[in-house]
């Protein structure tokens, strides 16, 4: 059933990461730890093999600039020659139940790419950033909601979110829900930046069947009284759709309300990862379920190393 989980990583002169290695993942990972520790290239590492795992070397350029643009790079970029990862040697290799994938790229290999203008957009749906959702996201994420006929699910999701929204749609390319109390549809934006990378989130774990999704700092624009109803759709959905997550937070109250609802839930399948630096190498202390719980219902600090 659960085949295509990640079980194990080995990372290799990555960004942050010299010689790293971290193994027993679950469905669903939160990962935390002090600002600036790697958590977000931890999940580029993962990233980056999953998405290239059917590609060509060549085709890494695309899933470097495209994370890369979820940072600030330009959507579009020219040239005759586009180094992204500044000539180093990386080596990224994640395990699963059934196979092994990996990622390589040697030094003075850098990927070029020769009299071509590349030109990316936000659209993957399977890596929701850390910053604002654009629309063009939305847009992409929502095509593949009504194609594989899910709207009604998505707007069950969202009513039981909030009562008052009755149904999601585009509207001149822009994202409304229709409001029970207005009785007219408005605009997503206009209420607030947590409820559109909600509806993100949701839709993409919809749509992503026996797959993979990323999420970047996951409490963003979520104001914490509703972070127990992200996270109980967030660990029922994924467990219908067998769906592996990863996120990362450096919230305390992310991190209770996970243990919280996971606890509620009887969810096992969840992990807790702990990113900590020790002498310029970073170490990863992976907690299983009963370890988790315990050591939050102990009030014990988890979100990174003294």
């Amino acid at each position: 059933m659960n085949e295509h989980f990640i079980k194990n990583i080995e990372i290799k002169n990555f960004k942050c990461f010299k010689d790293f290695k971290a193994e027993g993942f679950g469905r669903v990972n939160l990962i935390g730890g002090k600002n600036n520790v790697g958590k977000t290239a931890f999940m580029e590492a993962v990233y980056i093999v999953a998405d290239t795992r059917n590609k060509k070397d060549k085709d890494i350029l695309g899933t470097f600039i495209t994370i890369e643009s979820f940072r600030g790079m330009p959507n579009k970029i020219s040239g005759n020659e586009l180094k992204i990862i500044n000539n180093k040697y990386y080596n990224i290799k994640i395990k699963t139940n059934t196979f092994e994938l990996k990622s390589t790229l040697k030094k003075d290999e850098s990927l070029v790419a020769e009299n071509t203008e590349l030109s990316f957009t936000n659209t993957s749906y399977n890596f929701i950033p850390s910053y604002m959702v654009d629309n063009k996201l939305i847009d992409n994420i929502f095509n593949k909601i009504k194609k594989q006929r899910k709207r009604d699910k998505l707007n069950k999701i969202l009513n039981e979110f909030d009562s008052n929204i009755l149904e999601f749609d585009i509207i001149e390319e822009k994202p409304q829900v229709f409001l029970k109390t207005l009785d007219t549809f408005q605009n997503v934006s206009e209420l607030g930046h947590g409820l559109k990378r909600y509806i993100a989130i949701v839709s993409s774990i919809l749509i992503n069947k026996d797959g993979i999704l990323f999420i970047d700092e996951i409490e963003n624009g979520i104001h914490y009284t509703n972070l127990d109803k992200l996270w109980e759709i967030i660990l029922s959905i994924s467990k219908q759709q067998n769906v592996q997550v990863f996120a990362t937070t450096h919230s305390k109250e992310s991190i209770e309300s996970y243990a919280r609802v996971a606890k509620k839930l009887e969810d096992k399948e969840i992990i807790f990862i702990e990113l900590c630096k020790r002498e310029e190498n970073i170490k990863a202390f992976v907690y299983p379920y009963d370890w988790f719980i315990d050591e939050i219902e102990q009030e014990h600090e988890v979100r990174g190393c003294l």
